[in-house]
């Protein structure tokens, strides 16, 4: 295996919109994050990819989550919430990306833990910022693990 696929993050974004969801895409090429972007639609997908259900059998463990909290089928609360009640997914780390401030509100009330909230459209350089220093932070947990 390269360096650069062991250096490369895997990001799920899940965005029902794709005007959004392309922009989100050409500002991570744009920022030169190393990474390989995995895309659904909607919240059951989102599940169902998390969770390696069906077609998403195969599907990358992801690093990062970006999550859009409007989403059809299953809103990005439930998503989030099913995230932090599994013990094999509650450390991913997520930012959510939502148009209205909101949600803010109901993820502080339920207490379910995200790692980021912005909203849209996304100021770019802050964007970046963020989603390069998550990969800094991952980059840091595998070198620990190689040490151990």
């Amino acid at each position: 295996m390269s360096r650069d696929a062991v250096d490369r993050m895997e990001i799920l974004l899940v965005e029902d919109n794709l005007k959004d969801a392309n922009g989100t895409m050409q500002a991570l090429k744009w920022g030169r994050v190393q990474c390989r972007v995995s895309l659904v639609c909607d919240g059951e997908e989102a599940i169902s990819f998390l969770h390696r259900k069906g077609e998403f059998a195969q599907a990358p463990m992801p690093n990062l989550i970006l999550l859009d909290m409007q989403l059809p089928k299953e809103e990005g609360q439930h998503v989030l919430a099913d995230l932090r009640t599994s013990e094999a997914l509650k450390d991913i780390p997520v930012v959510v990306l939502t148009g209205p401030l909101d949600h803010r509100a109901g993820l502080h009330v339920q207490e379910l833990h995200v790692d980021g909230l912005m909203k849209k459209p996304v100021e770019l350089n802050k964007f970046i910022g963020v989603v390069k220093s998550r990969r800094r932070s991952w980059l840091a947990e595998l070198v620990q693990c190689s040490i151990a």
